[in-house]
């Protein structure tokens, strides 16, 4: 799930139910289609791999690209979608999302595709705080904003779920490259649903420090390329790029002490709660996504399972996304999140040692399943937990900067899940999967600590 929380419009103008679902389709279909782009591609890494004559190091900057530049741009647009007008720079990041879709489906090389990837990860940024907004301005009752807001979210597990199947699915009839087509028409309906003032926001006059923006991206970017080289044993590459990454990291703490607008939010930072639910929000994200570029390439390369299957290979993993999240939703009404939350890690680390187990006694699909199910179910308990979790230990006045930064640090978290555990693969898959489910065991431990000392129940 992803948390976005909305501010009050200025001015409401609700309007009958008909006229605000439309819209509310659009912004919802819009959502599906970002998050879509994340997992469809994952079956198609083999394919795409032996038509453009790339190695894993080049896989992985296909699927990080996105990820680097969604990561280090939410941020901003939050404050961009405030500035300029919200239901503007969505529209805008839907028309660059699908061209960049487009052009990503005819790219000639490798780097070209990562240049178009990461220009889609900008639009995708652009668009999640914009369609937050226009919901908040199509909703402005509390109750009726909470029913709309769980239709935009619920689109995340539909879209993990059908991630893997449609792509495997457009892979075996027509190449990788169709994966990326399938947003042309989803594009174009999510223009169409979102026309019309209903969803029109005030602009406003908030301050974004740019340069800081810029260097936070290039930090994120080259520590990424480091992981990636030092994946590929190019040693002088990863050096060079960690100290690049350094020295952009020096200069955006100069930036953001003299900033009148800082990326970060010093007084967010503070609260130890948020600190570490930051930190399970990356390692979760580290675990789903890199477990999404691991495993088909083990699945197809080493068990020679075709695309199609790949992806219902992944339904004991994604199916959960759907179905659980209004379950755990209960849950947390009733107990509170940090029992959800804790549950959610031990699956996740189990589901880690299960996979690793399964490759390394090189068991069958029978073995496997099971990891991916408890994968998918400890995924789907965490994230919606975490949101309350946040929302309770966030100082006060603070719930929208808490809700940026913690999409943020989950892309981040995406980003160094591919770059790590893809890097890891030259010991094997299995040690890959075994560094997720450790990574999983330390947030446990660190989040039992926390949050028994703090105010998370």
């Amino acid at each position: 799930m992803t948390l976005v929380h909305p501010p009050e419009p200025a001015s409401v103008n609700p309007g009958p139910q008909r006229i605000r679902s439309r819209p509310l389709t659009g912004i919802s279909l819009g959502y599906f289609m970002l998050l879509l782009d994340m997992t469809v591609l994952s079956v198609a890494e083999p394919d795409l791999a032996a038509s453009l004559g790339t190695s894993i190091a080049g896989l992985q900057w296909a699927t990080t690209g996105y990820t680097v530049a969604f990561a280090a741009l939410l941020l901003p647009a939050g404050a961009a979608a405030d500035r300029y007008g919200a239901e503007r720079l969505f529209r805008t990041g839907v028309v660059v999302f699908t061209i960049a879709s487009l052009l990503s489906a005819i790219a000639p090389g490798l780097w070209a595709l990562v240049l178009l990837r990461a220009i889609s990860g900008v639009a995708a940024a652009a668009c999640v705080p914009a369609s937050m907004a226009m919901i908040a301005q199509l909703y402005p009752e509390r109750a009726a904003r909470a029913r709309a807001v769980s239709v935009w979210a619920a689109t995340s597990g539909a879209a993990v779920a059908a991630g893997p199947i449609l792509g495997g699915l457009l892979v075996g009839v027509a190449g990788w490259r169709s994966v990326f087509l399938v947003n042309l028409p989803i594009g174009l309906l999510v223009l169409i649903l979102t026309r019309g003032r209903a969803v029109v926001c005030p602009r406003g006059d908030r301050r974004i420090d740019w340069p800081a923006q810029l260097v936070a991206t290039a930090v994120l970017a080259l520590a990424t390329d480091a992981l990636i080289a030092a994946g590929s044993r190019v040693w002088i590459h990863a050096a060079l790029s960690s100290l690049g990454s350094g020295v952009s990291l020096l200069a955006f703490r100069a930036l953001e002490r003299r900033s009148p607008a800082p990326v970060l939010d010093r007084a967010v930072l503070r609260s130890g709660g948020v600190r570490v639910g930051l930190l399970v929000a990356a390692v979760v994200n580290f675990a789903l996504a890199g477990g999404l570029f691991v495993l088909p390439l083990l699945l197809q390369q080493e068990r020679h399972l075709d695309p199609l299957e790949t992806g219902l290979a992944f339904l004991p993993l994604t199916v959960p996304f759907a179905v659980n999240p209004t379950f755990t939703g209960r849950v947390v009404a009733r107990v509170g999140p940090r029992r959800p939350i804790l549950a959610g890690l031990a699956l996740l680390a189990a589901g880690g040692l299960a996979l690793a187990g399964g490759v390394f006694a090189d068991a069958g699909y029978a073995w496997l399943a099971p990891g991916l199910l408890l994968t998918g179910f400890g995924v789907s308990y965490v994230l919606p937990s975490l949101v309350a979790a946040m929302v309770e230990v966030a100082p006060t006045g603070t719930a929208g900067a808490v809700g940026g930064l913690l999409n943020a640090v989950r892309q981040v978290g995406a980003t160094l899940g591919v770059a790590v555990m893809g890097a890891t693969l030259a010991a094997g898959v299995g040690w890959a999967l075994l560094l997720s489910a450790a990574l999983c065991a330390v947030a446990w431990l660190l989040f039992a600590l926390t949050s028994q000392a703090g105010p998370v129940r």
